[in-house]
C-alpha cells in the first residue's frame, strides 16, 4: 500500500515530501508548535514590507532637460520641499537648473539657470535649514552658495552669495551639517576635507592627512559630532572633524577596486556599498564600536554601476540607486538578525543617470507616501513615489514619526565651540507647512561680491555689521502646534528688552519639549480612535 502523508500536511499547505528535505517528520508529528514557529520565521512582520514604488504619469514629469554627462559618480540632482535642482549640460562653464517642485512639462531652452561656475558642476546640495539656499561644487575648484528667490529664478543667476576657495583640485562632494546652521563640509580630488562657516565665508577646519587617496563619499552622523568617509584605499574612517583625528579605521571594507559609498545611520551604525573581489555589488552594515567584522553583508549582482545609498532615518530604510541601472532596491535596517532586510525593488525600462531624494517634509502624507525619488533620464526627470498601502484616510502616525525640522539646533559658532545637539523634530500630522523663513536672514554676516574695478585685491570682503544686532524671540505658528525661533532685530543698546539667543534658547527648548509631549498624546488618541473605528467597521461593536 502507498505510504500515507503525515497529518501535518493540511496545516503546512505544502506536499509532505517537500518538508522531508527541510526537517524531521517525526519531530513535526509530535510537536506541531515547531511547525508554527517555523512558519512565523518565514514571514517577518514589518509595516514597510509592502512598500511599492510607482512612477508618476508622463504629464507630471519634466521633459527636455539636458542632464549633465560628467563622469563623476554623483546624484546630479537635489530636491527639497520647494525646488528641484538638476545639473545640466552647458557650454563655456557649469550650470544647473532650479525649478519649483510642482513644475512639470517641457522645459524651454530659454529657462534661466544658475551659471556662475567656470567649469562643469559636479554636485549640488540644498541647505537643510533654509529651503532657498543651495551649494554647488565644480571642477573649477570652488564651492559657491546661492540664494534662490521665492518662486524660483526669473533670470540667469551668476553672482553667488559667497564663494568658498580652498581646494586645489576639483570639488565633488558637499555635505551640510545636519543640526548646525551655516556649516558646510566639502571634499575634493586634492584629498582634503574642509569645513566652512558659510555665514562668514571662513574655513574653520581642514583635514589634510587622513586620506592618502581620492575620497569617494562623506557622511555626517545624526548630531554632527563625527563623519565617516570611504577612500580609494578601500578604508572606512570615522573622523572627528573639529579635532581632525581619525577615531576608527577599517581596512578593506570591500575587496573590489571600484568606488564605494558610506552613510551614517541614526543609531550610529554605518552602511557601505561597494564591490567584492569577483566584482559583485555588495551592501554591508558595520557597528562603529567593533569594525572587525561586518554585522551583515548582502551580494546583489555583477553590474558595474556605483550604488548610491539614500537613507531615511525616520523609517530606517535604505534605498540603493545605481547609475546606469533600471532598478531601485530598498531595504529595512533593524536591530534583529540578519539586520538588513530586502523589501522589494522598482524596475523600469530606462536606466537612470542620477536621482534626487526628497526630504520627508515634502512627501504627501495623505497618500501614505514615505519617500520620493526624482529619477534622471537622458532628457527627462521622472518622479517616483514610495507608498505604503493603507485604506484609512486618517494620518498614519506609525509611518510618520517626528522628522527633522527646518530649524537648526545650533548656531555655527556653538558647534565650532564644541557643542553637539540632536535635530529639532516636527510632526507631519496634517502635512508640513514649514517654518516662516521671511523673518530671518538665512546667511548671517554673509560676504558679498564687490563690483569689478574697485581695485581691491580680494574679490570677497565680509559685509560690515549694521547697527542692528540679531536677537531671537520664541513664537508659535497657528494651527500646527509647532514652535519656531524667528530672528528679529533691535539696536545695539538692547533697550527694547529683547534678550540674546543664549537667554531665549532654554525657554524655546522647554516649549518644544512640551509641544512634543502634546503631539505624542494626540497621536496616541488618534491610534485609539482608529482602533475603535476598525472594530465598528468589522461589526465587533
Amino acid at each position: 500500500m502507498p505510504k500515507k502523508a503525515p497529518q501535518v500536511r493540511s496545516s503546512l499547505r505544502l506536499p509532505w515530501y517537500k518538508y522531508a528535505a527541510l526537517t524531521n517528520f517525526s519531530e513535526l508529528q509530535g510537536a506541531p508548535e515547531k511547525v508554527m514557529s517555523f512558519r512565523r520565521g518565514v514571514v517577518r512582520q514589518s509595516k514597510f514590507r509592502h512598500v511599492f514604488a510607482q512612477a508618476w504619469k508622463a504629464e507630471h514629469c519634466i521633459d527636455d532637460v539636458r542632464v549633465s554627462r560628467v563622469t563623476w559618480d554623483g546624484p546630479l540632482c537635489a530636491v527639497n520641499p520647494k525646488f528641484t535642482a538638476v545639473i545640466i549640460e552647458s557650454g563655456g562653464g557649469g550650470a544647473f537648473l532650479v525649478l519649483p517642485l510642482n513644475k512639470s512639462g517641457r522645459i524651454d531652452q530659454t529657462t534661466p539657470t544658475v551659471c556662475g561656475h567656470a567649469a562643469p558642476v559636479l554636485d549640488v546640495q540644498w541647505c537643510p535649514h533654509d529651503d532657498n539656499v543651495i551649494a554647488s561644487a565644480s571642477e573649477d575648484c570652488t564651492v559657491k552658495v546661492w540664494q534662490i528667490p521665492e518662486g524660483g529664478l526669473t533670470g540667469p543667476m551668476t553672482d553667488p552669495v559667497v564663494t568658498l576657495e580652498g581646494h586645489s583640485k576639483r570639488v565633488g562632494i558637499l555635505a551640510w551639517h545636519p543640526t548646525a546652521f551655516n556649516i558646510l563640509l566639502t571634499a575634493g580630488c586634492d584629498n582634503l576635507v574642509c569645513v566652512w562657516d558659510v555665514g562668514t565665508g571662513e574655513l574653520v577646519y581642514q583635514i589634510a592627512d587622513a586620506h592618502p587617496d581620492l575620497i569617494y563619499s562623506v557622511s555626517w552622523n545624526r548630531d554632527g559630532s563625527a563623519i565617516c568617509t570611504v577612500c580609494k584605499d578601500k578604508a572606512l574612517r570615522v573622523i572627528d572633524p573639529r579635532r581632525g583625528t581619525v577615531l576608527k579605521v577599517k581596512e578593506k571594507v570591500h575587496e573590489g577596486t571600484r568606488p564605494m559609498r558610506a552613510v551614517f545611520l541614526s543609531d550610529g551604525k554605518i552602511l557601505t556599498t561597494g564591490f567584492s573581489r569577483m566584482s559583485e555589488r555588495q551592501l554591508a552594515l558595520w557597528d562603529t564600536m567593533d569594525l572587525s567584522e561586518p554585522m551583515a553583508v548582502q551580494e546583489m549582482d555583477t553590474s558595474n554601476g556605483v550604488l548610491l545609498p539614500y537613507y531615511d532615518p525616520d523609517t530606517n530604510m535604505v534605498y540603493l540607486c545605481g547609475k546606469g541601472d533600471c532598478t531601485i532596491r530598498y531595504f529595512e535596517v533593524t536591530d534583529e538578525s540578519p539586520y538588513v532586510h530586502f523589501l522589494s525593488l522598482y524596475s523600469s525600462k530606462e536606466p537612470q543617470r542620477g536621482a534626487g531624494f526628497l526630504s520627508k517634509r515634502g512627501v504627501d502624507v495623505n497618500k501614505c507616501e514615505i519617500a520620493r525619488f526624482y529619477k534622471l533620464h537622458e532628457r527627462k526627470v521622472e518622479p517616483i513615489s514610495m507608498t505604503v498601502p493603507r485604506k484609512s484616510d486618517l494620518f498614519q502616525g506609525d509611518l510618520y514619526p517626528n522628522t527633522a525640522s527646518v530649524e537648526p539646533s545650533l548656531l555655527a559658532e556653538d558647534w565650532i565651540a564644541g557643542q553637539d545637539a540632536e535635530p529639532l523634530l516636527v510632526s507631519l500630522s496634517g502635512g508640513y507647512a514649514g517654518a516662516p523663513s521671511k523673518n530671518r536672514d538665512p546667511l548671517r554676516n554673509k560676504p558679498r561680491l564687490l563690483p569689478q574695478g574697485t581695485g581691491t585685491d580680494s574679490p570677497l570682503v565680509p559685509r560690515q555689521p549694521a547697527t542692528p544686532v540679531p536677537t531671537s524671540v520664541a513664537s508659535e505658528t497657528e494651527g500646527d502646534g509647532v514652535g519656531f525661533v524667528q530672528h528679529k532685530f533691535t539696536h545695539g543698546d538692547g533697550s527694547d528688552g529683547l534678550r540674546r539667543e543664549d537667554d531665549v534658547l532654554p525657554e524655546v527648548l522647554a516649549e518644544v519639549k512640551a509641544l512634543r509631549s502634546v503631539v505624542l498624546a494626540q497621536g496616541q488618541r488618534i491610534e485609539l480612535l482608529e482602533r475603535q473605528l476598525a472594530r465598528i467597521e468589522d461589526g465587533d461593536v
